[in-house]
């Protein structure tokens, strides 16, 4: 019998477009080991299944079924494909779980925690290997005073960004105080990221991000890729404009770094209780050879040039198997 997969994509937040294109490269690939696979929108207005004629069905959100041609359809698995809310702040994973269906992704908890910057930190804190940027956490009733507590706080530059944001949507580098009003509500005001706002000290030093999934042989880190971008930072043009961004996979690093951040990931997605596949992205200090923690992804991004796939090709891997395995430990419950 066939499994009923559901490709859940769109979302509340300006990472829908990046959701959808995501959704796009995940269901060629999933389309060659399923055959009733099905694409499901979530967007703020409606939910609905697109079939393979372009028709649009609403989804019955009471039990999470469509009706098509007069059948209802349900669905065994959700591979969920959603940046942002509420695909990765454990929305989504909760309205699964009430319905009793597996999801390839992390659970209500982990997504809800790591969808806020500051409470992910206040976690990983201790970590042996691991170093955390010096930071503060705005709240909306601190608006009018922020600018003055980071100011008292932190030392410039800064990273200013949504605390529960992604793709670098409302993230400012602010290099004078003079700047950093306008840096700060420009984050609070990103739609759909929630009312808080995280300020970093800036690290200097080279990027890298780290897919890592739990296999059925256990954790399994992939080869690592180091960003190394024309702009200021790795913002939201660098990551989705061509041209702006060099991606080397498998980085440039000695057997004692690779080692050590392999171990610091496993450790991250062990004390974070992952499931799925996830993406940790990393400062590495430029002096002090430290690793820094910049942001774990529990749905990173899946387009054909993406961090992740670039990963799965360079570990030897076919992106639809490895796609295939997240949904098979899914439904195993893994």
């Amino acid at each position: 019998m066939a499994i009923h997969v559901a490709l859940v994509t769109g979302g509340y937040t300006d990472e829908a477009a990046v959701s959808l294109r995501s959704a796009d490269f995940v269901e060629r690939q999933l389309r060659k080991k399923y055959s009733a696979l099905y694409r499901i929108v979530i967007t703020p207005e409606r939910w609905y299944c697109v079939d393979a004629t372009g028709a649009e069905h609403p989804v019955n959100r009471a039990d999470f079924t469509v009706s098509i041609n007069g059948a209802s359809v349900g669905f065994d698995v959700a591979f969920i494909i959603l940046h942002g809310s509420p695909g990765e702040d454990g929305l989504l994973q909760g309205y699964l779980d009430m319905l009793g269906i597996p999801y390839t992704s992390c659970g209500v908890l982990t997504s809800a925690l790591t969808m806020n910057k500051a409470y992910t930190k206040s976690v990983l804190d201790g970590i042996d290997g691991l170093h955390l940027a010096a930071s503060v956490q705005l709240f909306a009733f601190q608006r009018h005073e922020a600018a003055e507590l980071v100011a008292s706080q932190l030392r410039l530059p800064y990273f200013v960004k949504p605390n529960a944001g992604g793709s670098s949507i409302g993230m400012t580098k602010v290099t004078s105080l003079d700047k950093l009003p306008v840096a700060i509500a420009r984050a609070f005001d990103t739609e759909n990221t929630g009312s808080q706002v995280i300020v970093e000290e800036f690290v200097t030093g080279r990027e890298f991000s780290v897919g890592v999934y739990r296999s059925r042989n256990g954790i399994f880190v992939f080869p690592i890729t180091e960003v190394v971008t024309s702009r200021e930072f790795f913002d939201y043009e660098a990551k989705y404009v061509p041209g702006l961004t060099e991606e080397i996979t498998p980085a440039a690093l000695t057997e004692d770094q690779r080692n050590r951040i392999e171990g610091i990931v496993r450790a991250i997605y062990t004390r974070l209780d992952c499931k799925g596949m996830v993406r940790i992205d990393f400062f590495l200090e430029q002096d002090s050879d430290h690793f820094y923690f910049i942001e774990i992804n529990t749905i990173p991004g899946q387009t054909e040039q993406s961090f992740l796939p670039q990963q799965i090709r360079a570990a030897g891997m076919q992106e639809s198997d490895f796609y295939a395995e997240l949904v098979e430990l899914a439904l195993q419950g893994g």
